[in-house]
């Protein structure tokens, strides 16, 4: 007789997390950024690879393979097969097909039919800087399908354009954003970065019950001049590690995850320009394992400043 999983059997604090994500043989994006920080944070994490590459396709050259959605769905079949299905949450991020988004779909109905209380936290991967990285017909499938299921919602401001139709030009419409979000479906939405006014903001919305307006904040981010991979995804996973340990405190939630992030950014530019790189002639890979101490115990410096519901 087989052994009992113990992250089923017994009770946790933290939860038993699928992740599927993209995977990089070198450096640290998708999976890569998303694994390790949550299991530092005392998370389970099964990974799945959505697509298996050399390295991050912002190098010269990349190969690999990618998963399709059938082979995704016989990975989930075969976990069903052995009664491994009871996940707490759901991770996705990246996303290149419209098939294989229909599956993760599937996938997180299978999961929450075996879990009613299943949180599905979504980062819709779709562009930045009004670029968009996936085929345009994704944008209907998250807009129409996704964003109904999903628990908690992580877009760049970017992303939060594409989802609601309008453009954010000012903190009043990031929030307005984060409401028209909400009344779709998510009861937590963050807007990882949005340059409003010459600052870098995070915004985050929380609505705690249907008929309230959401408990909404921002934090302000300095800016690097420099750029990252695998940002997006690390600040994904924080903050599904953090909300879930304070779930009704996104704001605490929010500052440990851009606390956390900050602090491997930092490390990450001093690393580089220790051996004299130039840090603006490339994208820069984030130095997580050398962080692992800033994930577990990150020192908040960077607070979120509550918006009053009549700026709402």
């Amino acid at each position: 007789m087989a052994p009992p999983i113990l992250s089923l059997a017994l009770p946790s604090e933290t939860g038993r997390v699928l992740s599927i994500q993209s995977h990089t043989v070198q450096g640290y994006v998708g999976n890569k950024s998303a694994v390790f920080p949550l299991q530092l944070l005392g998370y389970d994490v099964d990974p799945i690879n959505s697509v298996q590459f050399s390295n991050h396709t912002g190098y010269p050259t990349f190969r690999g393979q990618v998963l399709d959605g059938q082979q995704l769905w016989e990975l989930i079949e075969g976990l069903g097969a052995n009664d491994l299905l009871y996940y707490t949450h759901l991770l996705t991020g990246y996303i290149g097909s419209v098939s294989f988004l229909n599956t993760i779909l599937q996938v997180a109905e299978k999961l929450r039919s075996i879990n009613p209380g299943l949180i599905y936290v979504c980062d819709p991967v779709l562009g930045d800087e009004g670029k968009l990285y996936v085929p345009p017909e994704l944008v209907s499938v998250y807009r129409e399908k996704v964003v109904p299921v999903a628990s908690m919602l992580t877009p760049n401001q970017f992303e939060a354009e594409q989802l609601t139709g309008f453009r954010i030009t000012t903190e009043r419409d990031g929030l307005e954003a984060c409401n028209v979000l909400h009344a779709a479906g998510p009861s937590k939405v963050v807007i990882t970065s949005a340059h409003i006014d010459g600052n870098l903001l995070l915004i985050g919305s929380h609505q705690k019950t249907k008929d309230r307006p959401p408990e909404q904040f921002n934090i302000v981010i300095p800016k690097i001049p420099a750029y990252f991979t695998g940002t997006g995804d690390l600040m994904t996973a924080l903050l599904l590690g953090w909300s879930n340990k304070y779930p009704d405190n996104l704001e605490k939630a929010a500052e440990l995850a851009v606390s956390s992030l900050q602090a491997v950014l930092q490390r990450t530019v001093t690393d580089y320009q220790s051996t004299g790189f130039d840090l603006t002639s490339s994208s820069l890979e984030i130095r997580l394992i050398q962080s692992q101490d800033d994930i577990r115990n990150p020192k908040v410096i960077y607070n979120a400043k509550k918006y009053h519901s009549e700026q709402n």
